[in-house]
This record gives structure tokens, C-alpha cells and sequence, in this order.
């Protein structure tokens, strides 16, 4: 678990149990995109609020799933700034295109962290339900179409749809511009750490058994990679996902 993943998970679960024992909170920390320049820090707060088990139970899954694999491609300062632009810009979505709803939860800025994890890893494959397979970037879109088809009255009633939106775009601007400011070769060499050669060494002891089936795919593809071109050939990016599959060398200086 990485920092600020554990740290959002731990600040959303206790106000969630605040919700339920202190009379007032939700009102007082919700977003009523109406009243927000009245009450400006329901912009941030109404993100760590949920209006049940079930609703902040999928968040924090979501988080839990991709949250640390973005933060540790990120660096801890850019993820959880990325969390908070995204939700931050789904509040604005509510307060501009659904004024008359108020607005509760992370959805907005779990997926945020799920656009990211697209931008990064558009071709890894997950597992809608354990089952079903589709590419992160398809799943985006098709929770992006969801939400458009929702806010045109065509999807669930109670459903915050602008405000996922919003998430998205406000992760996607905030990647954007992380992109501009630093070019995107300087962006991408920054944002994975530099794992040296050593590391990797004991790369042909990888035990594929006990890779989750959502990584095994990519991991199979650096091996082959390897074989065919030796570890030198290897992006940053590569050398990063496989460190976190080889075990470590056990044999001692002589």
C-alpha cells in the first residue's frame, strides 16, 4: 500500500463512521452546488462523504486497485494532487451543468486515478467482476459513455454523472499539463524510478504462478522481450513493472 493511498482510505473510512455517529456532518460537509460559494470547502470535503456501505465500498476497492500503482508511477506529490484536481473538477462539473443536485463521494476522483491508470497502462487488461476481460483504456470509455448517456437521462437515478465526468477531465487536464510543463520524455523518466540492472538479474526465477492474472500477460511479454533482445532493450518503464516480480538474489559474495 502505498502512502497516500493508505492515507485516503484511512481519512474516508473514519469520516464515513463519522457520518454515522455524528448528527450534522453530512450536512455540513456535502456539496450543494448552489450554495458553494457560500460554503467553498465542500469542493474538497464532499469527496471523503458516502451515502452508504455499498457506495463507499466501490470507491475505496477502486482506490485500492489502481490507487498504488499510480501513486508509485507518479511520485506521492503528483498522485495526490491528481486525486484532489480530479475531484476538485467534478465538483465544478456539478456546480456548472447540474446546479439543482447535491453531490457526495470519491467517484469522481477514484476515477480520476482510474484515467491515469489508463494513460499508463492503456493495454493492461482487467477483470470486470473477476471474469471479464477489457483493456483499461476501453473501460474508461466506457464508463465516460455510461456517465454521458446517464446525465441524458438515459442511466441510473441518483447517480452522480457529471461529476464522474468531471473526474476524468480533470485528471486527463492535470496529466496534460504535468506533460507540457516537463515534455513528455523529461514526465515519463521522472515519474518511474530508475531500477538498475542487478536488480533484474535473477529476472529468469519470475514464479508466473503466483502473478495475478491481470499482470501475468505484460510480465510474460517483458520475459519474451528479454529472451529475444537481453535486458539492456528494456524501457524504464518495463524495468520498473518486472521489479516488482523478481525475487530477490539469494546467493552470497564469496
Amino acid at each position: 500500500m502505498t502512502p497516500w493511498v493508505l492515507r485516503i482510505l484511512i481519512a474516508t473510512v473514519l469520516m464515513f463512521f463519522l457520518q454515522q455517529t455524528a448528527s450534522g456532518v453530512t450536512s455540513l460537509l456535502y456539496l450543494v452546488p448552489t450554495e458553494v460559494l457560500s460554503r467553498p470547502w465542500t469542493l474538497v470535503t464532499y469527496m471523503f462523504l458516502h451515502a452508504g456501505l455499498g457506495h463507499i465500498f466501490w470507491n475505496m476497492l477502486g482506490l485500492y486497485f489502481f490507487g498504488p500503482r499510480v501513486e508509485s508511477r507518479m511520485g506521492s506529490p503528483r498522485f495526490i494532487t491528481l486525486y484532489l484536481v480530479s475531484g476538485i473538477v467534478g465538483a465544478l462539473f456539478s456546480v456548472a451543468l447540474a446546479p439543482r443536485y447535491p453531490v457526495l463521494g470519491a467517484s469522481g476522483a477514484v476515477l480520476g486515478v482510474l484515467m491515469a491508470f489508463a494513460r499508463f497502462w492503456p493495454r493492461e487488461r482487467l477483470y470486470i467482476w473477476g471474469v471479464l476481460p477489457i483493456e483499461a483504456r476501453w473501460l474508461v470509455i466506457i464508463y465516460a459513455a455510461i456517465d454521458i448517456l446517464g446525465f441524458n437521462g438515459f442511466g441510473r437515478l441518483g447517480v452522480a454523472n457529471v461529476a464522474h465526468l468531471g473526474g476524468f477531465a480533470g485528471a486527463l487536464l492535470y496529466l496534460l499539463f504535468l506533460e507540457r510543463r516537463q515534455g513528455a520524455r523529461r514526465f515519463k523518466q521522472a515519474t518511474v524510478p530508475r531500477v538498475a540492472e542487478s536488480t533484474l538479474g535473477n529476472w529468469r526465477n519470475v514464479d508466473r504462478g503466483s502473478i495475478h492474472s491481470v499482470n501475468r500477460e505484460e510480465v510474460d511479454r517483458i520475459l519474451d522481450k528479454i529472451s529475444a533482445s537481453g535486458l539492456a532493450s528494456l524501457t524504464p518503464q518495463e524495468r520498473q513493472f518486472l521489479s516488482n516480480f523478481v525475487p530477490p538474489d539469494d546467493r552470497k559474495p564469496a
